[in-house]
């Protein structure tokens, strides 16, 4: 099928190119738009859980209560001074009212969690007026410009949930032309080094610049049926540049070595498609089917990232398989031109360095396996410590305002005056009753403060102050126990707030993931099977996988948990992380790992096929993938590593995890763990129950008209 492919697009490759230019240009004009079309960051909520539910109750039945602007003064006097209070009330005044709902401080409130422990800082709140998000981000641009303009010798920052939407969604922007500005010349300057040539090393660079428009265009489509958020142009960015430049790297190299054989450019290509473009067809549609597995989950942040993740990896895929054959074919020999340095044979024996290591490892297979499976789970160890946490104005850098701002009102303020627990009071209007309940929730071990701060008919807020950090397993167990008091007679009781946000995604996600796996494993299994012919291949990389993955988690806890790199990283450790994020990483490193495993099995089942050896297909397969697998995970590992500089912490996390993952899996994993298992296996690699050889047989995704394998009954290791 994928030879025929190949001869079809050199037949009509002008016509191939002729509509990827075309559909270029529409992407460059239409898919750049999708920056205004996202929506702000958010996104990490759990709308069917209680916390969700307790917020929707409260905004219906009592209004709007959030933070949407928070403006932090500080000064060298204190709030008693009434030039303090004159200079804050002149300043909020001059802002435009009809974009404000209402404005909180602690002269119109007295409460005393609008001031400072010293008195020398206080904070306004600001609802902003709007109907919807949309509208309150025009509110919000109507009036940023005045909101630090203070004067009396106060200072002013702006934070709250607007003003941090806003910081976060700017940064993301200026991140993204950052990273591919860093990124492009170094991938340019090491493709060259790896291809030894101009225009062959121009290939896969330009299939990552038609991967970088196409996900922009793919998003830009998916806000008109779903909203996307403004953090999937980061990872499919990456994601899609990453998996183009391997696949480009597959593609271009398996071309060159096939006209280094003699064959002509049409028979050439055939050939390429019908092994690296068979490659690239499954892998594809692994890491997209691995993608899938993020929209079983309840959170808009994943099922955004779900969504874009595929469309990027489809856009990816389809370049790979129609634009960069169709290069090729025009090309032919002069895909060699422009040479820098003199390019060097690939050889058809397993005598070169990739091969002799694999023969090495393939001698000592239980000492390899076991060295590297432990050194795996070790890596591993520290995500059992884990601590997770919500997302919010700490994913900024360190100096930004709105993260200032947070960080100003949980260290020098009241605890908790901006993320207290909420119970939420539904179905009585019985003071006594609800002051009742305010009493037992006050006496819970841990909480400080318990006070109704709204109450409406039936409905009625009262919000905890307590001593526990609300990042803290100590504040999740709080929010546990709240949960367990009783509700006054006859009512119902919904408990919220950030803390509960936390468990109830904790809930959520762990709900879920049992499904996830089920789905990723089982369809990686049935692509891995219908590729090799084997059930023991794919069981053997699914295991390798969670293994890879459990290390790679265990460095980001390390990392960015406990701050180990935070200055070389340039990051503030915040002591947690979001539940989202491992599940993200999972779903996307799951099929780029796949990427590497299908590529290498790939060459061992097609030199098994001609040999009938084990041991020999294994080293020949290791040397003809080691160098292009090396090479496709330094460039992925620059491609990330440049995104990985992005001021989003979590942003940053998954880059850098992302990087830290394929550096295991394209090293130890690939050249020492499978050479050492496939060693001990033997034969049993390729095997399958009798009914299933025969659905392979017959439905398997096979390289093309290969010869029937030959039994060898004795394997030596050379």
């Amino acid at each position: 099928m994928f030879d025929r492919w190949g001869r079809w697009v050199h037949r009509r490759r002008r016509w191939v190119l002729a509509a990827a230019g075309a559909a270029l240009v529409f992407a460059g004009v239409w898919g750049t738009g999708v920056f205004g079309a996202l929506t702000s960051a958010g996104g990490f909520d759990t709308p069917g859980s209680e916390s969700a539910k307790a917020a929707r109750i409260a905004e219906r039945d009592l209004g709007r209560d959030e933070a949407d602007v928070v403006v932090l003064y500080q000064g060298r006097t204190t709030v008693d001074d009434p030039s303090f209070r004159a200079s804050v009330e002149r300043a909020l005044a001059a802002l435009p009212r009809e974009e404000i709902a209402s404005t909180a401080t602690y002269w119109t409130t007295g409460s005393p969690q609008f001031v400072s422990q010293d008195r020398t800082a206080t904070y306004a709140v600001l609802e902003l007026a709007g109907a919807d998000e949309a509208a309150r981000q025009d509110s919000y641009e109507a009036l940023k410009d005045g909101l630090t303009e203070v004067g009396g010798g106060l200072t002013a920052k702006v934070g709250g949930s607007v003003g941090t939407e806003t910081a976060i969604n700017e940064r993301v922007v200026s991140d993204i032309g950052r990273a591919e500005g860093l990124a492009m010349p170094i991938l340019l300057v090491l493709l060259v080094l790896i291809f030894g040539g101009l225009v062959s090393a121009s290939l896969p660079l330009l299939v990552g610049g038609i991967a970088i428009l196409g996900s922009f265009t793919a998003l830009h489509a998916l806000t008109y049926v779903t909203d996307v958020s403004i953090f999937a142009v980061n990872i499919t960015t990456f994601l899609g540049l990453g998996l183009a430049i391997d696949y480009g790297l597959f593609v271009v190299g398996r071309f060159r070595e096939e006209t280094g054989r003699g064959r002509s450019v049409e028979d050439a290509l055939a050939a390429t498609m019908a092994t690296a473009g068979r490659t690239v067809a499954v892998s594809g549609v692994t890491v997209a089917v691995s993608l899938s597995g993020l929209l079983l989950f309840e959170q808009n942040f994943l099922i955004s990232m779900g969504y874009g993740g595929i469309a990027t990896v489809f856009v990816c895929m389809v370049a790979a398989l129609t634009v960069l054959p169709a290069l090729l074919a025009v090309l032919g020999p002069k895909v060699d031109a422009l040479p820098v340095r003199r390019r060097r044979p690939s050889g058809d024996r397993a005598d070169g360095w990739w091969g002799r290591l694999a023969r090495s490892v393939m001698r000592r297979p239980v000492v390899y396996m076991v060295a590297t499976v432990a050194l795996l789970l070790a890596l591993g160890a520290p995500f059992l410590r884990i601590n997770w946490g919500g997302v919010d104005a700490r994913v900024l850098p360190d100096g930004a305002d709105a993260r200032a701002v947070a960080e100003t009102l949980e260290t020098r303020f009241p605890r908790n005056a901006t993320s207290p627990i909420e119970a939420v009071v539904t179905g009585t209007s019985d003071r006594t009753a609800i002051q009742a309940y305010g009493d037992r929730l006050a006496a819970v071990p841990g909480v400080t403060d318990a006070a109704v701060t709204g109450a409406a008919g039936t409905t009625t807020r009262i919000s905890l102050r307590y001593d526990a950090d609300p990042d803290s397993g100590a504040a999740r167990d709080l929010v546990g126990a709240v949960r367990e008091v009783p509700a006054p007679p006859g009512a119902h009781v919904h408990v919220g707030g950030m803390t509960a946000d936390v468990v109830d995604q904790l809930g959520s996600l762990g709900a879920t993931l049992p499904w996830l796996a089920l789905l990723v494993g089982g369809a990686t299994f049935v692509l891995l099977f219908l590729a090799f012919g084997s059930v023991v291949l794919p069981l053997k990389a699914i295991v390798m996988n969670t293994l890879s993955l459990s290390a790679t988690f265990g460095a980001v806890v390390l990392i960015f948990q406990n701050g180990h790199l935070s200055g070389p990283l340039a990051f503030t450790a915040t002591g947690s992380i979001s539940p989202a994020m491992p599940i993200l990483m999972l779903a996307m490193l799951f099929g780029i790992s796949m990427d590497y495993e299908v590529f290498l099995l790939s060459r061992v089942r097609e030199q098994y096929d001609l040999t009938g050896s084990n041991t020999a297909a294994v080293a020949a397969g290791v040397q003809r993938t080691g160098s292009i697998i090396t090479s496709a995970a330094l460039l992925f590992i620059i491609v990330i590593g440049a995104f990985a500089t992005s001021g989003i912490t979590f942003i940053k996390m998954v880059g850098v995890g992302m990087a830290i993952a394929i550096l295991m899996d394209a090293t130890i994993v690939r050249a020492l763990l499978v050479p050492a298992t496939m060693r001990l296996m033997g034969r049993a690699n390729w095997w399958a129950p009798g009914p299933l050889a025969r659905i392979y047989r017959r439905f398997g995704i096979h390289e093309g008209d290969s010869p029937t394998p030959a039994r060898s009954e004795l394997e030596p290791v050379a």
